[in-house]
């Protein structure tokens, strides 16, 4: 009796899991056919799905391209330094890498493969910066102390204090806030369905099953019996041998009838991969066509350079000021402008209007659009009729000279 309650169990079981009698898997193999690799299993890691492996690593090229500007504090301004610190954050902060490269490995390690924390190693002699050197993830351990609020960090089984390493976080954690946590836990779910999506997609490309025609034969005819007979039927039959040739067919044995065959677009695919592909962008915060959804706007480009690409790097900025400049008056920062889009006309306009109020030189304007200095061009101008607003009341039109 007992053996017989358990297999009641079990089918009763199966059965909230079917729909008119096929399960879920058996139904997306009928729909593609074979169902090998159709279902991926296990867990779907960030870095295995493309749509968000692109998203982060646009935003890491582009962070990449930055320049990393050295920055003085005066009474009249901040002032752009360059000495040979300016240069080695600049152009080499690591051995065997360049600035870009290093910059790209760091947030790389941020976004994906450190879950929120990418750790740089300093490297100084005598005081003077030597290195920088980037860790990758699976050598790092972040260990908190008894308190939680401190902690230490673990490289090669060698403890650091966390003020000796320059420690970049993204998304802080809610019970350890210098803990980074990134988005995995966001990005779980929409990673398996775009995993999903993509084996489905392959596995429907190599399905055998995608016959246009289906032929309807008496099974009571000795040939339709075995293989051998239902070849030789579509052979006399079915097969021609010249282009047009008209089909002969018994009546009340063979009925023909013609069908669409089932493609991507019956299954949704296409539409679940745009909305998919749409929500990663806005949680990632890149514009959709980044990653391929949708048409370029320069608006939205313009809001993802302010919104989301300028706050990180000021948070990369902020942590490598309080870790390797000493002078309370200097600070690192990015040239986040340089990737903002506007055309050439416009930029033109802009600083040709600057350069009139004689707010800008002639050779600044050159400067950024692209040209070199000139000898003469560092002189500040301003049209004659701009004057002071208490001078307004001398000019001689006014008193009669």
């Amino acid at each position: 009796m007992s053996k017989r309650r358990k297999r009641q169990k079990r089918s009763d079981v199966v059965s909230a899991n079917t729909v008119n009698g096929l399960t879920s898997s058996s139904v997306l193999q009928f729909l593609v056919g074979d169902s090998e690799g159709i279902c991926p299993t296990g867990y779907t890691r960030l870095d295995q799905v493309p749509a968000i492996v692109a998203g982060y690593h646009r935003i890491a090229e582009l962070a990449a391209s930055l320049t990393i500007h050295l920055m003085e504090n005066t009474e009249d301004g901040d002032v752009r330094i360059i000495n040979e610190l300016s240069r080695k954050i600049d152009i080499e902060p690591a051995k065997y890498m360049t600035r870009s490269t290093w910059m790209e490995f760091i947030l790389m390690n941020l976004f994906l493969y450190g879950r929120g924390n990418s750790i740089v190693r300093v490297k100084t002699r005598a005081g003077i910066l030597q290195d920088l050197q980037p860790i990758p993830a699976s050598r790092v351990q972040l260990i908190p102390d008894a308190t939680g609020y401190g902690y230490t960090i673990n490289i090669d089984g060698v403890s650091y204090d966390p003020d000796d390493l320059l420690h970049f976080v993204y998304n802080p954690d809610k019970d350890y806030p210098w803990k980074g946590r990134g988005m995995t836990v966001v990005l779980k779910d929409l990673a398996e369905n775009l995993r999903q999506a993509a084996a489905t997609e392959k596995g429907f490309m190599r399905s055998e099953w995608k016959p246009s025609i289906i032929v309807k034969v008496d099974a009571l005819t000795d040939e339709f019996a075995s293989p051998e007979g239902r070849k030789r039927l579509l052979q006399d039959y079915i097969s021609t041998g010249a282009a047009g040739e008209p089909w002969m067919v018994p009546a009340g044995q063979i009925d023909i009838e013609q069908i669409r065959p089932l493609s991507l677009a019956d299954l949704a695919i296409n539409d679940t991969v745009q909305m998919d592909t749409r929500t990663v962008a806005a949680i990632i915060g890149v514009p959709p066509f980044v990653l391929g959804a949708g048409d370029y706007n320069q608006q939205e480009w313009n809001n993802f350079i302010a919104t989301k690409l300028r706050p990180l790097m000021v948070s990369i900025q902020q942590e490598m000021t309080r870790k390797l400049i000493l002078s309370p008056k200097w600070y690192l920062k990015f040239n986040i402008l340089s990737l903002m889009d506007y055309d050439l006309q416009s930029i033109a306009n802009v600083f040709t209007t600057l350069q009139d109020r004689g707010d800008v030189t002639g050779n600044e304007v050159r400067d950024r659009i692209g040209l070199s200095p000139k000898e003469g061009l560092d002189e500040l101008k301003i049209l004659e009729n701009y004057i002071p607003a208490d001078k307004s009341g001398d000019q001689k039109k006014l008193v009669g000279n």
